[in-house]
């Protein structure tokens, strides 16, 4: 059975055998192999994230693929908990028995190495976009500790965005999200390589379009989205997320003035100054 396409633009692929778990990640995701012959970093419904991690993810790459920016491919893994049983590890059973249906499926990069910026030369404009693109979204999870960067045939590559869009973990204060200052700015593992933060506002605000808002919310499967208190129904929560980011977009002048300030208080790193 080859791949196809679901609604939303991903492609649905069938998970036959997994391969191994990644254990250096908090939500235990697994190497799994798929019936279009590829190999796929796959995120469970079941972990302890949850869905939202995965909406997070495919709206977020929707985005930064809008900037420029290189993501791995997502797709649908529709999981048979029935591969469970070939696992003798229990934690790993639970994990598939607790993840039926679709998954999230992130295209395996063989060879990719972690990005160093402290020894890996970065280009000071897409730095800077990945600063301001991870401050749009409210991505906390790209530190000295976690880059989340691969270097990949000579070129950067982003992965692991399950923990932006901190505002749909509680929809009560989503309009403070609009105005929301990145608090992880100081930590952003590229800002001592960013070019100037206000000439990257200028030249990426304008392709965050309305149509590009909708095609990366529209990415999310449906079955991610059910049933979420307080909105009627799917669509109601489609619109939700791209109301935030637009409200966002619209107040960068309350954040995007601090990301400068940081950045010209961070320690030059090799990118600055290419």
């Amino acid at each position: 059975m080859g791949a196809v396409t679901v609604a939303g633009g991903l492609r649905r692929v069938v998970a036959t055998r997994y391969v191994l778990p990644l254990r250096e990640g908090g939500s235990l995701p697994g190497l799994l192999e798929a019936d279009d012959l590829g190999t796929y970093v796959v995120k469970f419904t079941g972990a302890g994230q949850g869905r939202k991690a995965l909406v997070a993810e495919v709206i977020a790459a929707g985005l930064a693929r809008a900037l420029g920016l290189r993501v791995p491919e997502l797709v649908v893994v529709e999981l048979d908990p029935e591969l469970a049983r070939a696992e003798p590890d229990a934690e790993i059973q639970d994990l598939l028995r607790a993840s039926p249906g679709p998954n999230l499926g992130v295209d395996y990069l063989p060879g990719s190495l972690g990005l160093d910026p402290a020894a890996d030369e970065v280009d000071p404009a897409e730095a800077a976009t990945v600063v301001w693109f991870d401050a749009l979204v409210d991505n906390v999870d790209r530190s000295w500790r976690n880059p989340n960067l691969l270097r990949w045939h000579g070129r950067t590559w982003l992965i692991d965005h399950g923990a932006a869009l901190w505002f749909h973990h509680d929809w009560r204060g989503r309009d403070r999200a609009a105005g929301r200052r990145y608090s992880q700015v100081a930590e952003h593992v590229l800002l001592g390589a960013a070019g100037p933060l206000p000439e990257a506002d200028a030249a990426l605000a304008p392709r965050v379009t309305p149509a590009v808002l909708e095609a990366a919310v529209a990415a999310v499967p449906d079955a991610w989205l059910a049933g979420e208190p307080g909105f009627d129904g799917v669509a109601d929560l489609r619109a939700a997320y791209a109301g935030v980011l637009t409200d966002r977009l619209g107040r960068r002048d309350a954040w995007v003035p601090p990301l400068e300030e940081a950045r010209r208080a961070a320690p030059r790193t090799r990118g600055r100054g290419r």
